[in-house]
């Protein structure tokens, strides 16, 4: 059991952690265009990310792949922003086709956002023999802290536009254009060539 609660809080750490507010801006990013009537699409958004993050934990965990750190750091900003402007380029699209969109991002960029974790996860598991259940438990902590972060988006959303009359659209613009504005620092300072 404590392994357990061990592997569960260091997955819930390592999306609550203020310091790696980088998967913060991602699931800001990507929920953004959602409310509560949505509640099913959101679920699957968060679970396609955690499906993606595990799946590159995994394979770095059993040495299957291994990628440069600088190129991963590099790539996960470029997701969030990747991410934000197609908020805002689509805002005037069919809700639908951005809300897949966002779906299929949360899958394929959740892979990245795995690797980036994956060099100190592998040397947290390089002496358990089996590693599969704690990379579930893992999963379960980042699944339950993405869940949480996620409500909250919810919240401050359902409250801007219910409350403060804030139009979707405008709600939708302002979101993806803040978590641009704080990403693109991040993108010059990660630069790897």
């Amino acid at each position: 059991m404590e392994d357990f609660t061990l592997y569960l809080k260091l997955g819930l750490y390592h999306v609550l952690d203020w310091q790696a507010y980088d998967h913060i801006l991602f699931l800001i990013a990507l929920a953004v265009i959602y409310n509560f009537t949505n509640w099913k699409k959101v679920l699957w958004l968060i679970t396609l990310f955690t499906i993606g993050h595990t799946i590159t934990l995994t394979l770095a965990a059993y040495k299957i792949i291994n990628i440069n750190i600088k190129i991963v750091e590099f790539l996960i900003p470029v997701t969030i922003f990747i991410t934000a402007l197609v908020n805002i380029v689509t805002l005037k699209k069919s809700k639908q086709k951005s809300s897949n969109i966002n779906l299929i991002f949360a899958f394929f960029f959740g892979l990245i956002h795995g690797l980036g974790f994956s060099n100190y996860f592998r040397m947290l598991m390089d002496d358990t023999e089996s590693k599969l259940l704690p990379l579930l438990e893992f999963a379960i902590g980042i699944e339950i802290a993405q869940v949480i972060i996620v409500f909250g988006i919810l919240i401050l959303g359902y409250i801007a536009q219910n409350f403060f009359r804030v139009s979707k659209r405008d709600w939708v613009l302002v979101l993806s254009s803040i978590v641009i504005g704080v990403v693109i620092p991040m993108l010059a300072e990660r630069i790897f060539w």
